[in-house]
């Protein structure tokens, strides 16, 4: 048998075009998202892939679902943590609270969640091990205008990725973080028509294709576990990062 992974989020976006690289490298996925009908979309005609509607941010839906992937596969070798929402752009003393507690269950308490479930499984399967891929963002370096609970999440995550780093050490557990920048996903189509940048501005923003993030997943979970990438960014050439404010 193949390796086995969990992609969580993978209904749409990066999630589904990760899922699809995934399965057609050879890869048995657990597909883990909220809504059942885009799960079930990107696993159709794909024998090794298990549809299993979760809320990442509930924490009995995510341990029930890592037991339904190791009930079905036996172990499990890659998880790609990469379900998140993001909110609309405004300063904090506008930004109501229940925004706040909505973008941080999903994008910090459900990555949390998932790690912790995919940790204790790598942690307790024989041969001991396996990696944890961690969806980041440009903005875990550099905020947008007006991105409070998204921006403060995501530096959140390279915390997570960096502790679980260390305590993966003793359980030949790999951690490592892609941050990824105007991939032309439903979140990134406002950058089409124009966002707000720094300096006040409006401005269309460079995009990429989706897949480049697939393939860089899929390069991440194929190392050996002797081996990791712990931080990659992959980003539209053209986007405003390096210079961004």
């Amino acid at each position: 048998m193949g390796k086995i992974a969990i992609v969580t989020g993978a209904g749409t976006g990066l999630g589904a075009a990760t899922t699809r690289a995934f399965l057609d490298a050879g890869y048995s996925v657990g597909l883990l998202g909220r809504r059942p009908e885009p799960l079930e979309d990107v696993a159709a005609g794909h024998a090794e892939a298990l549809v299993v509607p979760t809320d990442v941010s509930d924490p009995d839906a995510v341990d029930a679902a890592f037991a339904k992937v190791a009930e079905r596969f036996g172990r499990l070798d890659v998880v790609f943590n990469n379900a998140g929402m993001g909110s609309p752009g405004m300063p904090i003393d506008e930004t109501p609270v229940e925004t706040w507690l909505n973008v941080v269950n999903v994008n910090l308490t459900g990555a949390f969640l998932v790690a912790r479930a995919a940790f204790r499984q790598m942690r307790a399967q024989s041969p001991q091990g396996g990696r944890i891929i961690n969806n980041g963002s440009i903005s875990a370096y550099a905020p947008r205008p007006g991105s409070v609970p998204y921006t403060t999440t995501k530096h959140g995550i390279t915390g997570l990725t960096r502790t679980l780093s260390l305590d993966g050490r003793p359980f030949n557990i790999a951690c490592g973080q892609i941050d990824i920048g105007n991939a032309l996903t439903e979140m990134a189509m406002p950058m089409t028509k124009g966002v707000p940048q720094a300096d006040g501005s409006i401005a269309i923003e460079a995009t990429m294709d989706p897949e480049h993030v697939a393939s860089s997943v899929l390069y991440m979970a194929g190392l050996p576990l002797e081996a990791n990438v712990q931080f990659m960014t992959v980003m539209a050439t053209k986007m405003p990062f390096v210079g961004r404010g």
